[in-house]
């Protein structure tokens, strides 16, 4: 049987703070929105929309986002999409589409309060020996890559 691939990769701003929950065998769930911007030409003007993405990440990666990342910081976001459907008190159905993290990226600059990055979303002290981690780019106001 042949696989399909679900995979989403975004940069944005977070709307509001990570809101971290625990599940009854102690997982953590942090839920959070996402603020993507896409910018495009219609004629000569340049128009901007903002697109908001629900989100939720388990575990390591929903701590670590609830400990460095706070509203308005930029991070680079990479899950995959998930479907939901429910049924309102009315009897009709509803759906809704949200980002289940798997990885994330911090893209704040080390002195905007988030901490040390790296390229796998753990603090500097937590990255296990063996694995590369990302050093904080100059801020230039490009895209660190």
């Amino acid at each position: 049987m042949a696989t399909d691939m679900n995979h989403w990769t975004g940069i944005g701003r977070l709307v509001r703070d990570v809101e971290l929950r625990s599940t009854a065998s102690g997982t953590q769930i942090g839920g959070f929105s996402l603020a993507v911007g896409y910018s495009y030409k219609q004629g000569d003007e340049r128009k901007e929309e903002t697109s908001f993405f629900n989100c939720t990440a388990f575990g390591k990666t929903a701590e670590n986002l609830a400990q460095y990342v706070k509203k308005g910081h930029r991070v680079g976001i990479e899950g995959r999409l998930k479907q939901e459907t429910w049924e309102t008190s009315e009897g009709k159905k509803q759906s809704a589409v949200k980002i289940m993290v798997e990885r994330f990226h911090f893209l704040q600059p080390k002195n905007a309060d988030s901490g040390n990055a790296t390229g796998n979303g753990a603090p500097q002290s937590e990255v296990p020996q063996g694995e590369p981690s990302a050093e904080w780019p100059e801020d230039d106001g490009a895209i660190p890559f």
